[in-house]
Parts: C-alpha cells; structure tokens; sequence
C-alpha cells in the first residue's frame, strides 16, 4: 500500500511539473529552434556518453523546460560508496547496456534519450520529483501523460538489461523497434565442453586399464571434496541465475572477471573461489601429513611449510575477495 502510494505520488509530482514549467518562447518559429538545438545538443552528448549523466540545470532545461518531442529515460540513482547502496551500481551497469544497444541499433534515432541523475549531484531533482530511494527509472514521455507505469522499480523488477528494454519498448510507443541487449559473450559454454571431454576420456581409460581405484577410499574423498568445493563456491546459484562467464562493461571496453558486488556473481568468479578453497584444501592435507608421516624429518618440514603457504596465501586472497565484494568486512590476513 505504501508503494502504490509513492508511486501515484511520483506521477501526480511529474505530472505537475510538466504542466506548471513554462514555454521557452511564445513565438512558433523561436520554439522550433529552441527545440531542434535542445536535440542537437543531446544528440552530441549521446555520442559522447551514452547515458547522460545529468546535474540539475541540465535535467530542467533538456526534461523539464518546454518544447520537447523527445522521451527521456532517466534513472536516478546513488553512486557513492558512502551510500551503501548495493543495487545501484549493478543498475547502472545493466542501464548502460540497454543504452549502448540503443545507441547502436539500426532503430536509433533521436526520439529516445537516456539520462542520469546521483542524489550527491542532484538533490533538488530528487527532491522535486519527490524521489525518495534508488535505484529507480521513469519514463519522462514527450506528448503522452505521465502515469504510474512509466515507473521501473527495481524492488518490485529485475535488474536486467533484457527485462528494463521491455519495459521501455512498451514505454516509448515501440520506437525501440527490434534489437537486442549487446550482452557480454558467454565463455563457459565451450569451457564446459572441453572439462567433459576430457573427464569422459579420463574415467574411460582408467575403467579400461585400473579398475582398483573404485575401491579406493582416497579417490571417494577427493570426489567428495570437489563437489563439496564446486557447490560452496556458488555453482548451484550460478546454474538458477544464468549468470554470465564474465562481463564487458560497454563503456570502458575492459572485461570483468570479479562482480565487486556481494549479491552477484560471475562464472569465472567461481572457477577462481574455487581454486583458492582447493589450494586451502591441500594446504590443510600437507600438513596433516606432514604431523602424522614416518618420512624424514626434511621432506615432512618442506610439506609443512608449502602447506603453511597455501594456507595462509591463499585464505589471505579469499579475504580480500571477500572485501572486495563486501566493503565493510572487517577481517584480512596479508593483503587489503
């Protein structure tokens, strides 16, 4: 109830402003030029940046200020890390998706804009709009009224590329036309086909020439051990969330292996937690072995110290992952 009285809040607010921000010039012929110099400015601007980052001037004047034939997509949103808002900056990354696969489809045209707004930049926006919270993404229509379902809310949405271009193709009249999300390419896939491959060969030549190990209880172990590894290291909820292998953000061209969010997760991240628990894990074994062996003296000292190592290197850079993704835990061994 409190929502649905927030949102109808928000569309009355900028229903108001639409209709209470005056004409810049009463002459047809000075509207026109005001207008189609408003389009040529954004249209620089969006070959520049995709998305707009937009303080408060900039907002009344290209959103707010009449005329205007163009719709605006904006989010609104809260980048500092200060703030401690987890969801923004996977947000603004997916947003930047959906604008750069606008930006360069054939259906581009000068009809959709994408903007920004952070509350440190833009208060007087937020608090105009009577925008209480981010992320959020309104739909700032050019003729049509502004209603409720011009509102993408990601408490109650997903936070896709994919699902906020549905909402906009709706939104905008399918001005949109046909194109799809430029998603970051997908890796695993021949990944997991290689790794088939070859534990298929493996196990048909050891079923072929040792068919001891079966009884082994060592080999049990180490098998248990690596589903135990692979399902703690986010396997299962990689597998329901369809989450890429890793992500290249549209706007700096570099590929990101490690999501420095704690609620999301890539694949290569995975295969990377996992590396580190079995290094853990061997670290723990070397020692073990290295207290409970007969061997002498010198080789058990170099399976304690490689095992020492492992341990401590290792569980040092689970850590700073950790801290990565996580920036107020507290706890870390070697490394920040």
């Amino acid at each position: 109830m409190e929502e649905c009285w927030w949102l109808r809040h928000v569309s009355l607010t900028v229903v108001a402003l639409m209709f209470m921000t005056p004409e810049a010039s009463a002459h047809p012929d000075q509207g026109q030029k005001v207008l189609e110099e408003k389009v040529r400015q954004l249209m620089d601007w969006t070959k520049r940046d995709r998305v707009m980052r937009m303080n408060t001037a900039a907002f009344n004047h290209f959103v707010l200020e009449k005329p205007r034939n163009y719709s605006v997509i904006a989010m609104f949103t809260a980048l500092q890390r200060f703030r401690s808002c987890a969801p923004c900056k996977l947000a603004v990354e997916e947003f930047q998706v959906l604008a750069g696969s606008w930006q360069f489809s054939s259906a581009f045209s000068n009809k959709v804009f994408f903007a920004m707004l952070d509350f440190d930049e833009s208060p007087e926006v937020f608090k105009t709009l009577q925008v209480k919270g981010g992320p959020v993404v309104l739909h700032l229509p050019a003729k049509s009224e502004f209603t409720a379902d011009d509102i993408y809310n990601f408490q109650v949405r997903d936070i896709s590329a994919q699902h906020m271009f549905t909402w906009v193709d709706d939104r905008t009249g399918r001005w949109m036309g046909n194109f799809t999300t430029r998603q970051p390419i997908h890796f695993h896939y021949p990944f997991k086909l290689g790794i088939s491959v070859a534990l298929i060969g493996g196990l048909v030549y050891v079923l072929k020439w040792k068919r001891t190990f079966i009884f082994s209880k060592n080999f049990w172990a180490v098998l248990a051990l690596c589903f135990v590894i692979l399902m703690s290291s986010g396997r299962m909820w990689i597998h329901i969330r369809g989450a890429p292998f890793a992500e290249s953000k549209t706007h700096t061209g570099q590929t990101h292996y490690i999501q420095d969010t704690y609620f999301f997760q890539y694949v290569a991240e995975m295969y990377i937690i996992s590396l580190f628990y079995m290094c853990i894990t061997l670290g723990m074994v070397l020692l073990s072995t290295a207290a409970t062996s007969r061997m002498n003296i010198i080789r058990r000292k170099i399976m304690s110290v490689t095992g020492m190592c492992l341990l401590v290197i290792f569980f040092s850079w689970l850590l700073s992952l950790v801290r990565l993704k996580y920036h107020v835990y507290p706890f870390r061994i070697l490394m920040n």
